[in-house]
C-alpha cells in the first residue's frame, strides 16, 4: 500500500456511503491520531483500538437518521506531491464548517489549533 492514509480515508468514505456502522482497517499511529480528531470534531461516534499484534482501528460511524455526518473527505499532501503550509496558510474548510488536518512538529491536530498555536506543517486532508 502506497498511501495508507488515503486507503483509511476511502474506507470511511464507502462504508458512510453503504450507511456501514463500524469501519475496521490496519492501525497505525497518525490513522488513529486522525481518527481521534475526527472523533473529536463531531464526526464519529466511537474509536477503538482492538488486537495485539495484528492491531486493528475501529471506527464507529456516525448518522443523523439515514443520512452521514461526513459529507466528504479529501486527500491533500500525497505520497508523489507533499503539500507544506505555514501557520497563516492553513486553508479554511467551506468556510470554516469543515476541519483540516495539519500534521506539526507537535503531532495531528485541526488548522485551528494549528492557526492559535502558530505552528505550519503538512496539510493531510480536509474533512466536511
Amino acid at each position: 500500500m502506497i498511501d495508507p492514509i488515503s486507503d483509511m480515508l476511502t474506507r470511511i468514505r464507502n462504508a458512510s456511503r453503504a450507511l456501514l456502522p463500524v469501519v475496521e482497517l490496519p492501525h497505525s499511529r497518525t490513522k488513529e491520531s486522525i481518527a481521534q480528531i475526527m472523533k473529536q470534531e463531531g464526526y464519529v461516534a466511537d474509536v477503538a483500538v482492538e488486537g495485539k499484534l495484528p492491531k486493528t482501528l475501529k471506527i464507529r460511524l456516525k448518522y443523523e437518521g439515514k443520512k452521514n455526518v461526513i459529507e466528504g473527505l479529501k486527500r491533500v499532501s500525497t505520497p508523489g506531491l507533499r503539500r507544506y503550509v505555514g501557520s497563516t496558510e492553513i486553508p479554511r474548510v467551506l468556510g470554516g464548517m469543515g476541519v483540516s488536518i495539519v500534521s506539526t512538529s507537535e503531532g495531528l491536530m485541526t488548522g485551528t489549533q494549528a492557526k492559535k498555536k502558530n505552528i505550519g506543517g503538512e496539510l493531510l486532508c480536509y474533512i466536511w
